[in-house]
């Protein structure tokens, strides 16, 4: 039954245009990082070949942004400030072939909308330049001006007529370390052009056209050029290039991480995991790789058009990129360490049993990359283990990545006494494993793998009551840490405080802890807390504490979890066990493994040959 009309209820109207653009703005231009983001693209779009960035207080009150391109006629300076107004598509057919890193025609109108901002361009047919101002719903007429050649945009006091959203803004220092880092991204994306960056009168990158080896270095330091690993593999519509670090080079965090699709730098899970995949029989899981990695595919096998700020992308056959990324980076590394023979027979283990797909869809994959041959010639069951379900067959089929909440059900307890079906600890072996027997013979229990399982389930019991118990310290703990990571103490403090975590800002380039989750007190607290800033900063608090959720309480758990050839006495080891017994699912660890393996006395009479 539908709602009974109300004449005291607004009518249905349309929105005014300014509006309609600061509403686009919230979504578009999150911060000052976010408008030099669009503002550098809209750069590398008219094919500048030398950028110059001024910044003044993080941004907020002057992001300027310079360059020679090609300019803007004077007939098309106040389009260039109106909403859905671009050069970079004109169809649907367009939009599905776009390779320009803009094609929206939303972000100057959205920036303009909440900001004095003054556009001064000169086309390669004109005899001068021309400049154009706006603040916010004011439009000016376009008058001379001097510049060379070009465009330079100069953007101040963002969002001076939106003060709720100013308020939401952080310190100076948070603020530059954002626009620093979508500096970095774009800067590394095109090595062949020239970039400067001064922040308050004060130069911090000044970088020459340079071979793209050159420029990671620049960016990200000697210490990943030293150890970094060439990537070059290219099959029909779709090529991989890059560095990615070798394991002894694997870092404690992942602050060094870069992929670009098509010269965008995006975030992808499926990306992430086929990178974690191919690391996974090289680097111990505390470990990080480092990477920055070019993905280049036929631009109508890939979809842009996902995500407001285009930081995500769609792949029309997600499954086919996964097997493409995996076997390059896995090949790279296996040649590496001089095992090329690995390349074609070795893979990481399966996560969970699924069900087979047919011995034809690794090449059909392949070609509808345009890829002729696979990288390699292993059966595809590695991926129907990945994705727990049978290949489909629609080539835009979308993958399913496991959870690790969600593998398989895990092997139940072993038969025995009934109140301890675990047994009782006979000894350690090798720092790694519990040795107990129960009444039926012999458990090996993987003592790391079967805590984690045990402090993972007691989060996810805790962050269900609303938020983790928080421990504070006796004594801060306090370190060095890098830019983003104290931007992302200050900027999630309130989600950081739901995990159980007080951190904060200590200076440009530090952090202090006082407080951890009372589950976690005797973890490294340095390692513990950039681990969970960088997959705050990376995710989102929003997937944080939702899709997201479980992964990162996989990551608390693995360093609140007792480490190898750390000696446990007999009570110790027993406690473990007991603690196994009363916890769901304790059969697998939350990355799928076992935790314990059952030997009976009979299947021990068997290997002896007692009996024969």
């Amino acid at each position: 039954m539908g709602r009974a009309y109300n004449p005291s209820m607004p009518a249905i109207q349309l929105l005014p245009e300014l509006l309609i653009n600061q509403i686009a703005a919230g979504e578009v231009i999150e911060r000052p990082a976010s408008a030099l983001k669009e503002l550098l693209e809209n750069s590398l779009d008219a094919g500048a070949q030398a950028i110059n960035i001024e910044l003044s207080a993080g941004g907020v009150k002057l992001v300027s942004v310079s360059d020679d391109g090609m300019g803007i006629a004077r007939p098309e300076l106040k389009l260039a400030l109106a909403r859905h107004a671009t050069s970079k598509i004109g169809s649907l057919d367009d939009l599905e072939h776009v390779a320009s890193l803009g094609f929206r025609g939303e972000a100057l109108a959205s920036i303009a909308s909440v900001s004095r901002m003054e556009l001064t361009s000169r086309h390669a047919d004109e005899r001068h330049a021309w400049r154009i101002s706006a603040e916010g719903p004011a439009l000016g007429e376009p008058e001379p001006a001097t510049l060379a050649r070009g465009t330079r945009i100069d953007v101040r006091e963002l969002y001076f007529n939106t003060p709720a959203r100013r308020k939401f803004l952080k310190s100076e220092p948070t603020e530059y370390a954002h626009c620093e880092e979508a500096f970095r991204r774009i800067a590394l994306s095109r090595p062949d052009v020239a970039f400067s960056l001064s922040h308050n009168g004060r130069a911090r990158f000044q970088l020459k056209p340079q071979p793209l080896p050159a420029r990671i270095t620049a960016i990200l330091g000697d210490d990943f050029g030293d150890g970094a690993l060439p990537v070059e593999e290219t099959g029909g519509q779709i090529a991989l290039r890059g560095a990615i670090s070798s394991p002894s080079h694997a870092k404690g965090t992942r602050d060094a991480q870069y992929f670009f699709v098509n010269g965008r730098c995006i975030r992808d899970k499926l990306v992430a995991h086929a990178i974690r995949q191919a690391y996974a029989d090289v680097l111990h899981h505390d470990r990080h790789p480092a990477f920055v990695l070019f993905l280049d595919i036929d631009p109508q096998l890939v979809d842009v058009n996902v995500h407001p700020a285009k930081a995500e992308v769609r792949f029309r056959d997600s499954r086919a990129a996964h097997q493409f990324i995996f076997h390059a980076l896995h090949k790279t590394l296996a040649r590496s360490a001089g095992d090329t023979a690995a390349v074609a027979t070795s893979a990481p283990a399966p996560m969970a049993p699924a069900p087979s797909a047919p011995a034809q869809y690794s090449s059909q994959s392949m070609m509808r990359l345009g890829v002729s041959q696979p990288l390699a010639s292993q059966p595809l069951a590695l991926y129907d283990t990945l994705f727990a379900r049978p290949a489909p067959a629609a080539a835009t089929a979308t993958a399913v990545l496991p959870d690790s909440a969600q593998q398989a059900a895990p092997p139940a307890l072993p038969a025995g006494n009934d109140e301890h079906p675990l047994g009782f600890a006979l000894a350690q072996l090798a720092g790694i494993y519990i040795l107990a027997e129960n009444s039926q013979g012999l458990i090996i229990i993987d003592m790391h793998a079967a805590h984690e399982r045990i402090m993972y389930e007691r989060l996810k019991t805790a962050l269900d009551g609303r938020a983790i118990p928080m421990q504070p310290l006796l004594v801060p703990v306090r370190f060095n840490a890098e830019a983003l990571d104290v931007a992302t103490a200050e900027d999630e403090h309130e989600a950081l405080q739901d995990l159980g975590f007080d951190v904060a800002p200590a200076g440009p380039g530090a952090i202090v802890v006082r407080g951890v989750p009372a589950l976690l007190a005797d973890a490294d607290t340095q390692a513990l807390t950039l681990d969970v800033l960088h997959e705050v900063r990376e995710f989102g608090a929003s997937r944080i504490a939702t899709e997201r959720r479980n992964e990162l309480l996989g990551t608390m758990a693995c360093h609140a979890a007792v480490r190898a050839n750390r000696r446990l006495t007999i009570p110790e080891m027993n406690a473990l066990l007991r603690d196994m017994e009363a916890t769901e699912r304790s059969g697998q660890c939350n990355h799928g493994r076992p935790t314990w393996h059952a030997f009976s006395v009979h299947d021990l009479d068997r290997l002896f040959r007692r009996g024969e």
